[in-house]
């Protein structure tokens, strides 16, 4: 399964992306419909003959034979159209699969980056929602087309009936586009409205469910509460206005083919008064423009259908088109065959290999904006033994450099495949990068060890202990350079000096860059570079720079007294 080009933006280049990758299926799909049509087109004909050939010339063999006929032919038209709804499901699947994998893919490319060019709520209004809507549209394709076939079909059918009857049906395509087209219009455009603030109240509505144990605890719940019901009275507002076009359309979906059904009713029975017509093709010509109600139905519905795909897909190549960042140079290069130095030009931190080093300020975001940078997270000019990282394949970067921050999340699953992550490392493996993060006592906690289930995003455990299972699980990938964001913070003075002082043993001889001003992480560190408004300001062991760098000195000595506070 394929994902779209990076080319297609336009919404209805996608609709067409979505067809072209099943093909023979939409044909498939057409000729079953069209089939199914023409067959339903059938039995009025025979209802004809039966009637002349049989009731009127009291001719009971030729009776029975037409009546068995409609039986075959209704039998056909049966399969026919399980064949065709089959079909058609499978397009419909297919192209919310395909669409929902391109989103997927699309999230994964945008990496890390996803969270700040889009809500989260917005992602999943667009793999939910949208996908289904699109799918929805692509349904229209196959039946679309048997309901134009057998509408021309029926026309020619009532031409060698009446010319008379056979015009009125052909009036009926021009009057469809008069009618319902400004009714699609307005879909579309009171539709783009409304999935505008249906992604914005979305993302809301996961903003409030996520931060609910934090509103909880400084009172902010009722005051979110009230704005979201505010937000969503308007988007319902909104919706009335999509719902009043849609529901127009619906009704004529109902209403025209039997504006048409009487009209030719009333002039068929004229005709056969008058002797222009028999009784068996009064009944034949009713029966056609009765059987026009379904393809008339398909055609109105499925145009409403295809704004509202439209309208969807516009939102779905939006998100496609969302680039990751700077593409970097536009030749690439192989990263270092081993273990290189790191140098962050826009602060000056440069980091050698081997090394525990932690990045330290008064500004925590500093330190952050430095390992997200080196880490490949944000556009920089970061050099990794003297190639541009941008440079280099983003699978090479990631393979090697891994970046563990605080936001990063738990998927539901045992502890195991939590801690494990991608890999399938054996259980003395987790187990040990379990204990070097201080998270055993959460393990020998759960019921059933590491096959305790984890819910989603670790709901079920404490912010402290969701970052230890986050550093375990860093510990546990075991990357040549781990870049981690205040690891300890969430944490009591003693796990901290614990997990300090494990970690540094657990990845000793490889690269190590830790944000922190914690007492216990600076202690453990090989070199730590002290950083103001984002550039370097000093570097040492904890113990020089708390000789000689009066602002480092003043820094740590407000967590020094904060973490002897926590331990009283």
């Amino acid at each position: 399964m394929t994902s779209p080009d990076a080319q297609i933006r336009g919404p209805v280049r996608f609709l067409l992306w979505l067809a072209i990758r099943q093909k023979r299926r939409i044909l498939t799909g057409s000729l079953l419909s069209s089939a199914w049509m023409v067959a339903m087109a059938l039995p009025p004909y025979l209802l004809s003959r039966a009637v002349d050939d049989g009731l009127a010339a009291h001719d009971s063999g030729a009776l029975t034979g037409w009546t068995a006929a409609m039986l075959a032919a209704g039998v056909g038209s049966a399969l026919l159209g399980m064949a065709q709804h089959r079909t058609t499901t499978k397009v419909r699947m297919d192209a919310m699969f395909r669409t929902v994998r391109a989103i997927m893919d699309q999230a994964l490319r945008l990496g890390g980056t996803l969270p700040r060019r889009v809500a989260t709520g917005e992602v999943v209004a667009i793999g939910l929602s949208d996908a289904r809507t699109i799918s929805q549209a692509m349904s229209f394709a196959g039946p679309g087309i048997g309901a134009v076939v057998g509408y021309v079909v029926v026309a020619f059918v009532l031409a060698d009936i009446s010319l008379t009857l056979a015009l009125v049906v052909l009036a009926g395509a021009p009057l469809l586009a008069v009618v319902i087209g400004p009714l699609l219009s307005r879909v579309l455009s009171a539709g783009d409205d409304y999935r505008e603030r249906q992604g914005a109240l979305t993302a809301r509505l996961v903003d409030v469910v996520a931060g609910l144990r934090v509103l909880n605890g400084l009172g902010g719940k009722e005051m979110h509460a009230d704005r979201y019901r505010r937000r969503s009275r308007e988007l319902c507002q909104e919706g009335y206005r999509v719902g009043a076009a849609t529901s127009w359309v619906g009704a004529l979906s109902g209403g025209l083919p039997l504006l048409f059904l009487a009209l030719v009713t009333w002039l068929g029975a004229r005709m056969a008064a008058e002797g222009s017509l028999t009784i068996g093709d009064l009944v034949a010509a009713y029966g056609y423009v009765a059987m026009l109600a379904i393809p008339m139905t398909v055609l109105i519905m499925g145009g409403s259908d295809l704004a509202r795909g439209v309208v969807a897909a516009r939102r779905v190549t939006g998100f496609l088109a969302l680039a990751p960042g700077r593409t970097g140079p536009a030749t690439t290069a192989d990263a270092p065959a081993g273990p290189a130095v790191l140098h962050d030009p826009a602060s000056g931190v440069e980091v050698p290999p081997g090394l525990f080093i932690v990045l330290t300020g008064a500004r925590p975001a500093d330190a952050a904006a430095v390992v997200e940078r080196l880490g490949r997270f944000e556009d920089s000019d970061v050099l990794w033994g003297g190639v541009r990282l941008d440079a280099v394949p983003l699978a090479q970067v990631r393979e090697r450099i891994l970046v563990a921050d605080n936001d990063a999340d738990l998927f539901a699953g045992t502890v195991r495949e939590v801690v494990s992550g991608r890999g399938h490392p054996e259980d003395s493996a987790v187990r040990a990068a379990i204990h070097a993060a201080a998270a055993a006592d959460i393990v020998d906690a759960l019921p059933d060890g590491l096959d305790s289930v984890v819910a989603a995003r670790g709901l079920s455990l404490s912010g402290g202990q969701r970052q230890r299972l986050r550093l375990a699980r860093a510990l546990c990938a075991g990357p040549e350079v781990l870049l981690a964001v205040e690891p300890t913070s969430a944490v009591d003075a003693h796990t901290e000096a614990v997990m300090a002082a494990r970690l540094r043993t657990a990845r000793a001889g490889l690269t190590t860059v830790v944000t922190s001003t914690s007492p216990f992480v600076l202690e453990q560190a090989d070199v730590v570079v002290h950083l103001v408004d984002g550039r370097v300001a000093a570097t040492g062991t904890h113990r020089e720079l708390l000789e000689n760098a009066p602002g480092y000195r003043a820094l740590v000595s407000r967590d020094t007294d904060a973490a002897e506070e926590a331990h009283r």
